[in-house]
């Protein structure tokens, strides 16, 4: 059910992810191509807002802090995810794995070696400070738009 904590909630984790995303491309390596990479980030930030916050607002203001961090570790999560496969498929394709369980083991250490190059301090402090506000605009949002 739509709601304008969802709504709140998923705006606030989408500007979240472009901010992010801006941050993380220096740190990729040199002649990266980036493609898609902020479009797919803000996709999955308003997933997360929408499905992860959105839904748990209203509870109070340390819940919905506690709320926006869990979202945002959440849209972390995935994204990494989401990398760790389209590299681990475009390695498939030059066959470079064996057997498939080689293939769904190589999406999570990607997906691991991506988050040792990405987490430095001024994402982790992006992060934390976006986490808490967009759960303080979810809790905003549900007491203010009942």
């Amino acid at each position: 059910m739509p709601t304008a904590a969802r709504l709140f909630s998923a705006v606030a984790l989408a500007i979240l992810a472009f901010i992010v995303s801006g941050q993380v491309m220096p740190l990729m390596p040199e002649g990266t191509d980036f493609g898609m990479f902020t479009y797919v980030n803000m996709a999955v930030g308003a997933v997360m807002g929408w499905v992860v916050v959105g839904k748990r607002a209203g509870r109070g203001l340390i819940p919905g802090i506690t709320n926006g961090m869990t979202g945002t570790l959440a849209m972390m999560f995935w994204c990494l995810c989401i990398y760790g496969a389209y590299e681990m498929f475009s390695r498939a394709m030059d066959r470079r794995y064996d057997d498939p369980f080689e293939s769904v083991m190589a999406i999570f250490e990607l997906g691991f070696d991506y988050a040792s190059m990405i987490f430095v301090q001024n994402i982790i402090v992006t992060l934390l400070i976006g986490g808490v506000l967009a759960g303080l605009a979810a809790e905003y949002a549900a007491k203010r738009f009942r």
